[in-house]
């Protein structure tokens, strides 16, 4: 058995192009460069995505090979987002990997993105870090679930959004009050000066651990529709301030839902809404007040990175979980 695992990791299933280099379960450099082309368009553009990916990826190696001391040859495996994520993008690091890995004869990993949010609590740096079972709120623009992790490889969904998630709550929002896209860490500034109680917009009832926000999202273009755009502006920090405390509310809900359906205290929260500032002085007060113990990753692990990816690439390979070169679908799988 190798004593220290080298592991390069890929990262691009949406508009972030990542990577990052891992000595076991530290981080020696992890690279993200966010593509601002989206910006203009209030959203990410998936062709967008993938031409940018495929022009960035090699400088963006090439530096996290330079801030980590580290060369090609120095390198165990390759670990890269197999899915879930914009299939341009993915297919551009799917291949990239591939092609590395061979000209390296090195091992082949591919991670759930998912997954991978989850296990980012395992990083080195990160002060704290849960034991098995436990259960993850995986919460991002693109996907909201409950899952519970009973090891590093068994994951069961316990609940997802029937529609939409709660980071394009965020973003569809804030575009529906002229702010730039990203939207949410926006809406985050802007609430921390206004009062959540100013407004008051619907939670929609869903049974189970189930989730949606396609509701709310109706119910605030409805109010936003009906108001002056210098009202707007007047009132900009305490509208941020209550459709991000509903949106939280929402979550916490199903977290204390969640936690006395299965009998478990601990939740690691993670993806890129666990950034949200009030998020996680909501969950500070659900510590003290529902005997709940939560786990957040560092900020620069939150949001999509190839640190993640790395972690995962880690105890898969020391389990001898290798991908293969043959297979040339992208995975869309969830959880």
């Amino acid at each position: 058995m190798i004593k220290d695992v080298y592991i390069l990791a890929i990262e691009t299933s949406c508009d972030d192009t990542s990577v990052a280099i891992l000595k076991n379960q530290k981080v020696l450099s992890n690279v993200v460069s966010s593509q601002k082309i989206h910006e203009i368009y209030g959203g990410v553009v998936p062709e967008l995505a993938s031409r940018e990916h495929d022009r960035l990826i090699i400088p963006v190696i090439k530096k996290a090979l330079n801030d980590a001391g580290m060369n090609l040859f120095n390198i165990n495996a390759i670990a890269y987002t197999r899915g879930p994520g914009l299939l341009g993008s993915l297919l551009v690091g799917t291949s990239f990997a591939k092609s590395l890995a061979l000209s390296l004869d090195i091992p082949l990993i591919e991670i759930n993105h998912m997954q991978a949010h989850i296990l980012s609590i395992f990083i080195a740096d990160n002060p704290e870090k849960p034991k098995f079972p436990f259960i993850a709120l995986t919460v991002s623009g693109g996907h909201t679930q409950l899952v519970l992790v009973k090891s590093y490889e068994d994951f069961v969904e316990l609940g997802t959004t029937l529609d939409d998630a709660a980071g394009e709550a965020f973003d569809k929002s804030g575009k529906l009050m002229n702010l730039n896209y990203p939207a949410g860490p926006k809406i985050d500034n802007l609430a921390s000066k206004g009062d959540f109680n100013k407004f008051k917009f619907p939670k929609p009832k869903v049974d189970g651990l189930n989730f949606s926000f396609s509701g709310l999202k109706t119910s605030f273009k409805n109010f936003i529709n009906n108001q002056s755009s210098d009202f707007i502006q007047n009132n900009i920090n305490d509208i941020c301030a209550s459709i991000q405390f509903t949106i939280i509310d929402i979550l916490i809900d199903k977290i204390i839902e969640a936690k006395k359906k299965h009998k478990i205290n601990d939740f690691v929260i993670c993806g890129g809404v666990s950034a949200n500032s009030f998020l996680r002085k909501r969950l500070k007060e659900l510590e003290k007040s529902s005997d709940i113990k939560t786990y957040v990753p560092k900020i620069n692990y939150s949001t999509d990175n190839a640190a993640m990816i790395g972690i995962n690439g880690y105890f898969k390979f020391i389990n001898s979980r290798f991908g293969s070169f043959s297979d040339s679908s992208v995975s869309k799988y969830k959880v």
